[in-house]
């Protein structure tokens, strides 16, 4: 999206470009396209994209990958935007592509790996000492091969129905102390064999899913609200701060103090 920015600071790597920017309110961008592929995700507000036949919403958590030379265009609402985009050069394209990776497809998602990974990029951005370009690299790399993945196993997907109903248990109750017994009961499946199918389909445990998607709605509810930490940590189904900083830190890498000032910051 930098392109039709109206303020941005920008960090250059190699091969990759990280805009911060501003997006004015009822702001309208006609079709267009962008040389470079990029990610992109809003910190603030919220803009709606026409991507061929899709209208996709723009909002915090929500992170779209857009293929270069792909066409959409952009409306900014009563709020503003501001986002972080992270644009790939052809020459890293390339490069990736020369280990078999497919990145010719857009993606569009909230939460999971991919979303923490972003997550911890901007963090990175944000802080920005001697190490953060070397682990932006890394991260941004991890995110790459992660759009590959996804779409190969989208196109592969032979998830049991059973599976399918854990996890919709899984996203509807993840604030709840939700045990193993509660999840294999509900879909009839025995919860060894649960716990072995759901980690190869998902590349980690139960509880790991589970911590990522609390951490998710916490991080969401850092950025768009004003609540104290106390009360996002419950409403997200932890049991103490001290443990959710703990778990948060862990997979953000900052704090949830660290997070919101350094997002006030921009």
């Amino acid at each position: 999206m930098h392109h039709h920015e109206t303020a941005a600071s920008k960090l250059r790597l190699s091969g990759l470009t990280l805009a911060l920017a501003s997006f004015e309110t009822h702001q309208k961008v006609s079709n267009h396209s962008h040389e470079n592929a990029f990610f992109c995700m809003a910190l603030r507000g919220v803009c709606t994209e026409t991507y061929g036949r899709k209208v996709r919403v723009f909002e915090p958590s929500v992170l779209s990958f857009l293929p270069a030379g792909n066409v959409h265009s952009l409306e900014f609402h009563n709020t503003g935007m501001h986002s972080l985009s992270i644009e790939i050069s052809p020459l890293l394209a390339q490069r990736v592509r020369d280990y078999s990776l497919n990145l010719d497809t857009s993606i569009h998602c909230r939460g999971g790996l991919l979303t923490q990974l972003y997550k911890k990029t901007y963090a990175e951005f944000v802080r920005m000492d001697d190490v953060a370009p070397l682990a932006i690299e890394g991260l941004v790399l991890e995110m790459l091969a992660e759009v590959s993945r996804g779409q190969i196993e989208r196109a592969v997907d032979k998830s049991p129905r059973w599976l399918k109903q854990a996890r919709e248990i899984i996203h509807e109750r993840f604030s709840e102390p939700l045990t193993l017994s509660d999840i294999s009961g509900a879909v009839g499946i025995h919860p060894v064999h649960l716990c072995r199918v759901f980690r190869e389909h998902h590349r980690c445990t139960i509880g790991e899913y589970i911590r990522r998607l609390r951490i998710e709605s916490a991080s969401r509810q850092i950025l768009t609200s004003n609540a104290a930490l106390i009360e996002i940590a419950a409403a997200a189904g932890f049991s103490d701060q001290s443990h959710f900083s703990r778990i948060f830190k862990r997979v953000m890498g900052v704090t949830p103090t660290e997070y919101r000032a350094a997002h006030r910051k921009c």
